[in-house]
């Protein structure tokens, strides 16, 4: 189903969820986080609260952000027990 805004969905549609992967849109946001992995301790909470999937992880070690596909929301940083992500402002 192709439409041109959101007026035209009717009541009770159910619809595909967007992805990152598909729209990257880390071009507009204004801050981004930065990890400090020697504080990281791996507990994966970010990888799960991100709405973007834009954390990428390998056996069982959290890895670095793809920032084409994240929009600078904050909440890995706000769920990180070990307050190894701050956000920055982008420059």
């Amino acid at each position: 189903m192709k439409l041109k805004n959101a007026r035209e969905i009717e009541e009770g549609t159910v619809l595909k969820e967007g992805t990152s992967k598909k729209n990257k849109t880390g071009n507009w946001k204004t801050f981004e986080p930065v990890v400090d992995f020697d504080k990281c301790i791996h507990c994966m909470k970010c990888v799960m609260y991100c709405p973007d999937i834009c954390i990428f992880q390998k056996n069982g070690k959290r890895g670095k952000n793809d920032l084409s596909m994240c929009k600078g929301c904050g909440i890995c940083a706000q769920v990180c027990p070990a307050n190894a992500i701050k956000m920055v402002k982008r420059k």
